[in-house]
């Protein structure tokens, strides 16, 4: 009973197992936490490796457990594989998974059922089936095993073995080959209860052509419950603290809700000592997405590819310079918080935002031809022209105006003295 050479037939026992280093053909040494004993006694996994004779038999996934005085077959890791475990009286058979020929017959001593491994027969035949499905992953190219199976479902190639392909442990070499990113599922239900309990931040940029207000930079700040969406165009990164503080008061003094928690990647323009010092003052908690990860961050990322493939858009049939894309962006942006539905809530950012439904019945044509009301700019002759042609290029942030630009005076203007020609583009 105490020979090393006798294998005891386990069906409580998890894995394969052995106290015996020197059994081992080959191992890995690694800590992998312990095992419990019948008498709550525990030993430690100190490895996992191949015990037994290369020329006659291999068995792998091996445990290496401190103190262990035998080698343990697990009964459960044999069914695992597909094998037919079946006990008599006095002996038991291991068979194969699909022809049922028996290839290993244990013997009963007393109350254990034992494997004499110094007298192999057909133990070869076992750990080679054990062992194929591998082989002929390894041989194919390292295929996956749901692709084996179907060639031998649907006999699609000759001379594969009719063996069921089961991955029933990490193969390393295709995790070093084929490896990729975790899939972020999209959520059902909505994390946040309210507008301003959670902002995501990121900034785009910087883009080849400067804007009119000569910025380089967007800064894009989205409510996490409405998803209703803020941008404000920088000229460089290092103004993103000051225009996010300058939002920040402004919503919490006009929503009459307090900011929570703001999110962010851990570029220098978030992940800096004025922010750090700005969100302990006020309470805010400053989340930070996992580097490299911008899924975690991803409101606001898609939010980002939005606005510009709009933006874009609306260049491309205005047919006007680059030098508009920051109110391209800002005018994709005004119109998507009235226009998109937060699909779980069924609602559009707009009235999840403000507590009411938007009117959209003012939205232009961005790029249209316009004219604008010369109101009092200067003295006009009785007979001088009463409105300059103009270029529709978005909404007032701060009023319930048109912004356009002024063809002759060549600047920017605000003004509700607006008269549309939605059926040409300006020239």
């Amino acid at each position: 009973m105490e020979n090393i050479e006798l294998w005891y037939l386990d069906n409580g026992c998890s894995k394969h197992m052995t106290g015996d280093k020197s059994k081992f053909v080959s191992i890995n040494f690694k800590q992998e936490g312990h095992v419990t004993y019948g008498d709550n006694n525990k030993g430690k996994i100190l490895g996992r490796g191949t015990i037994g004779d290369k020329n006659n038999f291999l068995v792998h996934d091996v445990l290496y457990v401190e103190g262990l005085k035998h080698i343990l077959l697990s009964i459960s890791q044999l069914c695992d594989k597909g094998y037919q475990v079946i006990f008599k009286p006095n002996s038991c058979e291991i068979c194969l998974p699909n022809s049922k020929e028996v290839v290993l017959i244990g013997k009963r001593v007393n109350n254990v059922y034992l494997l004499d491994i110094s007298h192999p027969t057909s133990i070869g035949c076992l750990i080679s089936k054990h062992d194929e499905s591998w082989l002929c992953h390894k041989r194919i190219t390292h295929i996956h095993m749901h692709h084996l199976n179907k060639l031998i479902s649907k006999d699609l190639v000759i001379g594969l073995p009719k063996l069921k392909f089961k991955k029933d442990h990490l193969c390393e070499t295709c995790q070093k080959g084929k490896q990729i990113k975790h899939s972020f599922k999209l959520k059902n239900v909505a994390s946040t209860s309210k507008p301003l309990e959670l902002l995501h931040m990121d900034l785009f940029g910087p883009s080849r052509t400067m804007s009119l207000g000569r910025n380089y930079y967007a800064l894009v700040v989205v409510d996490d419950f409405s998803r209703f969406t803020w941008t404000l165009f920088l000229e460089s990164k290092s103004e993103a603290f000051s225009a996010f503080k300058k939002l920040a008061k402004r919503l919490q003094n006009t929503c009459c809700n307090n900011i929570i928690a703001i999110r962010s990647h851990h570029g220098v323009e978030f992940q800096n000592e004025k922010f750090s010092t700005f969100c302990e003052k006020m309470g805010i908690f400053h989340n930070f997405s996992t580097p490299r990860t911008p899924q975690q961050n991803g409101v606001v990322e898609r939010k980002n590819r939005s606005l510009e493939e709009l933006a874009r858009t609306m260049l491309s049939e205005s047919s006007l310079p680059k030098y508009f894309l920051a109110d391209a962006v800002s005018t994709s942006c005004y119109v998507m918080n009235r226009v998109l539905i937060r699909s779980i809530l069924k609602k559009t950012p707009y009235e999840l935002f403000n507590g009411r439904k938007p009117n959209i019945r003012h939205l232009k044509l961005f790029g249209c031809r316009c004219f604008i009301l010369n109101n009092g700019k200067e003295n006009l002759g009785k007979f001088d022209e009463k409105a300059d042609n103009g270029i529709f290029i978005g909404y007032s942030s701060t009023s319930h105006a048109y912004r356009v630009y002024n063809k002759r005076l060549m600047n920017v203007e605000e003004s509700v003295h607006v008269v549309f020609d939605e059926t040409n583009h300006a020239d």
